[in-house]
């Protein structure tokens, strides 16, 4: 069918992933929801929404640290659904602790979580557009305002985030010549267990009790309330979208007005 979109998009068990997962199911997307082997069972009930919705979806397994399970996972998306059209790389991890306590093995979970796999989705995604003789192609990252200013006690997640900025960057860069797009969004404070555990590992450091130094975050966002992964999937549906063409190589804030860029 040559008006069929098939989208793959990573973390899409949960969270923000979900989210993004089942909006690109109502932009008319088939979908590829990529989680880890222990997340199945939540992705597979993805799967079900968005079959629910009238779309084509299945689960594929990837740790997207692992550069041959992304290309993997790309390859079954185009294969099981039939096209490849867009790449929704979302999933990421945080870490919280002070610049002087980072490890060096902290510092290569989250840079091989967090970074090595928006290189992997992007060369994944190039090659499968280029096989498929695809006109355009959409890649889109996962930054976050961490990735726009640092913030103490987030330094190597955000190191991570500002990575991915500059990827986007080069990326657009590069793939301009074949019609690829590539952006990224950049979230504040989302109501999703990330932010559940930064909460918890501030109160630790600075001796607020659970709920507060989300409270007292929450309270610098100029829109009043605490972001939905709807939020975000709102954001991802766009630059997924025709009407988003001529934009690339941008990171775009969705935080309800904490930062501006």
């Amino acid at each position: 069918m040559s008006d069929q979109k098939v989208a793959l998009v990573t973390g899409a068990g949960q969270g923000i992933g979900r989210s993004i997962a089942l909006q690109l199911a109502k932009d008319g997307f088939d979908v590829a929801v990529a989680d880890l082997d222990f997340q199945q069972e939540k992705a597979e009930a993805v799967v079900k929404e968005i079959e629910a919705l009238g779309r084509k979806a299945f689960f594929v397994a990837a740790d997207v640290s692992k550069r041959d399970q992304v290309f993997a996972a790309v390859d079954a998306a185009a294969e099981k659904l039939g096209s490849f059209d867009v790449i929704a790389n979302n999933a990421g991890i945080a870490q919280i602790k002070p610049l002087s306590d980072v490890t060096t093995e902290d510092l290569e979970k989250i840079f091989n979580i967090n970074v090595f796999s928006i290189v992997y989705g992007i060369q994944a995604a190039e090659k499968k557009f280029a096989e498929l003789g695809k006109e355009k192609g959409k890649i889109i990252n996962a930054s976050s305002i961490a990735g726009i200013k640092g913030f103490p006690i987030l330094g190597a997640y955000s190191a991570s985030k500002f990575a991915v900025r500059g990827l986007t960057q080069v990326a657009a860069q590069e793939l301009a010549p074949r019609n690829i797009t590539v952006n990224a969004w950049a979230p504040g404070i989302v109501g999703t267990g990330m932010w559940d555990l930064i909460d918890e590992e501030l109160g630790k450091l600075n001796g607020k009790a659970k709920g507060e130094n989300l409270k007292d975050n929450v309270e610098s966002i100029a829109l009043g309330r605490i972001e939905t992964p709807e939020d975000v999937a709102g954001v991802v549906s766009f630059f997924a979208s025709d009407k988003a063409d001529y934009v690339t190589g941008q990171t775009l804030l969705v935080d309800g007005g904490m930062l501006y860029n």
